[in-house]
């Protein structure tokens, strides 16, 4: 018999019974006040015995329910975690109750390590916590009586796995539970299934945002296999042993506050928390003066990993109880790190003053001054650093930690721009090469630092802690440790493939393409009748004429594969930026990029950032003067805040915010730069940032995959770029694997047409499920017959899907039955058997969100082309030449085109809604303004028009309306979409008879 989630259940009470847990029974928990009262006042007993006999005399009997009352006071104005560690006050007492005995830093106090011992570890199952229904919660784990970690448990052996306990925790516990409220009882929630952890602290129903707790596998994401063991044993033997658990509620777990004034719980990652850790385990033993490297990739969350270590290596003691360190010093750009640091360490230590910050506004003798009367944090900045090491050198006897943070700055190459440099007659060329020499010399942060330490090397009293996501080979030297082949390795790693794969960062290789791969493309989609060939012979024609230099038709290409390709992205907030080689380039760009998008007629604006001033034959340009054109409120400082309004759409960049610039809409980037090494990760990882729905594209002008692929290496494993140069690779496939016999063409059709609907019942859902079954069945089948063949068709599966999101990134595909595959197969292969022999990579579900807001409105079965253009914020058709198709217009009867509405959208319009649609028809027909700009326009820029300014308003304002039907077509986006092409056609008819 297999293993059940009871035994997963009953080997975690095994195990933290047989290290010192309790094991509780669910019925001794108060539901009133959401406390195991018993353990609390036994703990109080045990440790505080004066105290409460105290305060018995001031209440009398019912002393319990008033201390009980009184502690539920002060949690809902402090919170449970400020409670835990600081305890309580009574207005009628002198004295404060503990509620938590933390570790003492030695066993020199045995008073301390005696109280310590009295803590209350408890683990319950099956624990009840509710007074309106009868739910039980899986495992519970108290301290004291107070439920602080809750752990739904799912087994893959019953078809179960952590997402359902995701699920779970979404769906059937209700946030306004006393029990789950913020901040109040539980500190943490873990789904956890055999293989996989994931936490969050905070309970929001269908919102409630989890995070992978994982070790991570082979840099990857995951957990490794353990000989004996599920591979998830960690969190209740490594995580949430006594010691370690307390140690989280003591220096890790904190409130952080947002601007808006909005608070989330911190609990730190594995990664985080095992980074902070080791560091201080090697200290203890090695005390000060080694070095530490930390490699954290982007979306790591460095800050908070930064703060922690400052705050634990503030306050780390040696066996004499003798500090290790006299201060902490932490050099950082990160304007966010130094308030957040202090608002942390307040809430860990409770104590203000622990931590100074000497920014610009200070100058060195403060500096001077703070590490002198030994502040236990500074924050500094790196101009600061030369100060701060040269004062530390003539203070040996004492000992200090140095915390460098690289945080990259967006104002990177202002230094070049320092001075007034003129380039009137050097080609783009020169210029380019003259700035490339530049940026070569120009030394990071991270390489100043590095130099300036290399030179000291009797630095015996100092331990530096460098982070950093792309260490050059010199850090590594500097500050890495020299592994078994004799090289320098990083201390600690969290790796680029890892945060991508915990998707708190972006693969911008997914979609990377070289020009020339472009182009080629293009080329055999033009020939292609399968693939809609309008856009990609006039790529075509401007490739032909396509040299290094000519701006112009690069900016064609950027500009129109920008509004065709990507603008809808994201529900139309998408936006790109432009990499130039030099000064010079990036002012040409933006004067070619201005006159193209007006001569479009786009409504869109660009801005561009370089620093100082561009003299361009007998014109000067500066960044502001350029930018204002567009944005007249624009200034040295505020160009971020300003890009991010929806109308900017394009910003053109000479290395200034080419690394360090956070713009989480930045989706698609155009490179015409020549880029090496670390450069290109941080010129690229400008798209990484992550946002709901988002995808990225990289059209580079200079660079080719190879090139790519070798400065990633570094830095991410198995860095793969996808070359697709011949879309008949996606024709091929689709053939090949039709031939398997594993679906026919019946059910990718009924699973395309179910998948669409807007609402589904659960028999649809059900019906969805078993389409996707028989393939299942068909499957397993065939791999029972030949393993080989299984695994073959699970690998050109996986090609398929990858193939086919490629080239959708180029030109929209004309050929359904090309997407009903696509569709299917995402959908088979997470059903299908793990065999372990072929880890199948399933890229999300963009294409289908690129074609879920198209255009709907023609017969599937014919094979309608479904292109893009742009239309109220939505993804819409981007046809062929308008004029064509009025020139061969397809007549439907409105019977029909409501029978069709219904059947895709899964909606019930009636004969009545069918005289109202033709009512709205009439009345757009009748309205001069629209008629006018539809005579006056392409079909496209009607689309345009008509969805921004006249269909909504049209149908709330219509004499005829019919209020159900306004809110069916308002509420449903797909089916709105169609309504507005749908009334677009007939009046652009209409008007040009």
């Amino acid at each position: 018999m297999l293993p059940k989630e009871k035994n997963l259940e009953e080997s975690i009470e095994d195990y933290l019974v047989s290290i010192g847990y309790e094991e509780g029974i669910s019925h001794e928990f108060d539901l009133q006040h959401c406390l195991l009262k018993d353990d609390l006042f036994r703990f109080l007993e045990a440790t505080q015995k004066e105290l409460l006999e105290e305060f018995k005399g001031t209440r009398g009997a019912g002393y319990k329910k008033a201390f009980l009352d009184l502690v539920d006071s002060h949690i809902k104005k402090r919170g449970l975690i400020d409670v835990l560690r600081n305890g309580i006050t009574d207005i009628m007492m002198n004295g404060k109750f503990e509620f938590v005995y933390f570790k003492p830093n030695s066993n020199l106090n045995k008073t301390a390590v005696d109280k310590y011992n009295e803590n209350i570890f408890k683990i319950t199952r099956q624990f009840k916590y509710s007074t309106k229904n009868n739910n039980t919660l899986d495992i519970v784990l108290s301290v004291n009586g107070f439920p602080v970690i809750v752990i739904e448990l799912k087994n893959q052996f019953t078809s179960q796995n952590v997402y359902n306990a995701i699920k779970q925790y979404k769906e059937d516990r209700d946030p306004k539970e006393k029990m789950f409220g913020f901040n109040e009882r539980v500190l943490v929630y873990f789904a956890v299934d055999t293989d996989e952890a994931y936490m969050t602290t905070q309970l929001k129903g269908d919102k409630t945002f989890f995070l992978p707790f994982n070790k991570g596998n082979n840099k990857g994401k995951g957990n490794p296999t353990v000989e004996g063991k599920v591979k998830t044993h960690y969190l209740w033997e490594e995580i949430l042993a006594q010691d370690s658990l307390l140690d989280i509620i003591k220096r890790f777990y904190f409130i952080q506050e947002d601007e808006d004034k909005k608070k989330k719980a911190i609990f730190p990652r594995y990664h985080q928390l095992d980074a902070v850790r080791k560091i201080v385990k090697d200290l203890e033993i090695n005390k000060a003066g080694l070095n530490y490297l930390i490699q954290h990739s982007a979306g790591s969350g460095k800050t908070n990993t930064i703060a922690w270590s400052a705050h634990r290596l503030s306050s780390l003691h040696d066996e004499e109880n003798n500090p290790i360190f006299d201060s902490v010093i932490v050099i950082t750009d990160r304007k966010v790190l130094d308030k957040q640091l202090q608002d942390a360490i307040y809430q860990l230590e409770h104590k203000k003053g622990l931590v100074v910050k000497i920014d610009d506004k200070k100058n060195s003798s403060d500096l001077a001054k703070a590490i002198e009367s030994g502040v236990k944090i500074i924050i500094t900045t790196i101009q600061k650093f030369p100060y701060a090491l040269q004062k530390i050198e003539s203070l040996e006897k004492r000992k200090y930690a140095v915390i460098i943070d690289e945080a990259h700055s967006s104002t990177a190459g202002e230094n070049m721009g320092a001075l007034k440099e003129t380039l009137a007659g050097k080609t783009l060329e020169e210029a380019a090469k003259q700035e490339s020499e530049e940026e070569k010399n120009e030394k990071s942060s991270m390489d100043k630092m590095t130099d300036l330490i290399e030179k000291r090397t009797d630095l015996g009293n100092v331990s530096f802690f460098a982070f950093t996501a792309t260490p050059k080979n010199k850090t590594l030297q500097i500050f890495g440790r020299a592994g078994e082949d004799g090289k320098s390795h990083e201390f600690h790693l969290y790796s680029m493939r890892q945060a991508i794969e915990e998707k708190f960062i972006l693969d911008v290789l997914k979609n990377y393409m070289p020009v020339s791969v472009y182009y080629k493309v293009g080329k055999k989609i033009a020939d292609n009748p399968e693939f809609d060939k309008g856009e990609a012979k006039k790529a075509i024609n401007r490739f032909v004429s396509l040299n290094e230099h000519n701006i112009r038709q690069k900016v064609e290409t950027i500009v129109d594969d920008f509004m065709d390709n990507r603008s809808m992205w994201i529900d139309g907030k998408a936006k790109g930026m432009v990499v130039t080689a030099s000064r010079l380039h990036a002012v040409r760009y933006k004067v070619a990029i201005d006159k193209y998008i007006k001569e479009k007629g786009y409504n869109i604006k660009a801005l561009v950032a370089f620093s100082g001033t561009v003299k361009d034959g007998e014109e000067e340009f500066t960044e502001v003067e350029m930018n204002r054109i567009v944005a007249p409120d624009i200034t040295d400082s505020n160009l971020p805040n300003i890009f991010d309004k929806n109308d900017f759409k394009i910003l053109i960049v000479a290395e200034k915010y080419q690394t360090g610039f956070d713009q989480p809409k930045l989706c698609a980037m155009y490179v015409d730069k020549k880029l090496d090494g670390v450069k290109t990760v941080q010129t690229l990882s400008r798209l990484n940032r992550t946002y709901p729905s988002k995808q990225t594209f990289v059209l580079d002008f200079q660079n080719s995959t190879e090139d790519i692929q070798e400065a990633y290496k570094p830095y991410f494993e198995a860095t793969n770029i996808d070359k697709v140069t011949d879309p008949n690779v996606v024709n091929d496939l689709w053939y090949q694997l039709h031939e398997y016999g594993i679906y026919n063409d019946e059910e990718l059709n009924d699973f395309a047409i179910l998948y669409y609907k807007e609402k589904r019942t659960a028999n649809q859902d059900a019906k969805m499920n078993s389409i996707i079954d028989k393939g299942v069945e068909r499957f397993c089948f065939l791999e029972g017959n030949s393993e080989e063949e299984g695994e073959e068709f699970k690998k050109k599966a996986s090609k398929y899907i990858t193939f086919y999101n490629f080239l959708l990134q180029i030109y929209p595909l004309k050929n359904l039955n090309l997407l009903r595959l696509q569709i299917y197969l995402v959908a088979l292969l997470k059903k299908l058997p793990k065999t372990g022999k072929h880890k199948v990579n399933l890229d999300d579900l963009l294409s289908l969100d690129y074609y879920k807001l198209q255009k709907l409105g023609k017969d599937d079965k014919r094979g309608e082309d479904i292109s893009l253009s742009y239309g109220e914020g939505e993804l819409v058709g981007i046809s062929e030449d308008a004029q064509s198709r009025i020139n061969e217009p397809e007549e439907e009867y409105l019977d029909d085109i409501i029978k069709r509405i219904n059947d895709i959208f899964g909606i019930s319009l009636t004969e009545e809604d069918r005289i109202i649609i033709d009512q709205y028809e009439e009345m757009f027909k009748n309205d001069k303004q629209v008629m006018d700009i539809a005579k006056a326009n392409s079909y496209e820029d009607l689309v345009k028009t008509f969805a921004k300014s006249h269909f909504k308003r049209g149908i709330i304002k219509s004499k005829n309306r019919n209020d159900r039907l306004v809110k069916e077509i308002l509420t449903n986006g797909n089916l709105q979409n169609y309504m507005i092409h749908y009334l677009a056609e007939k009046i652009y008819d209409e008007a040009n008879r």
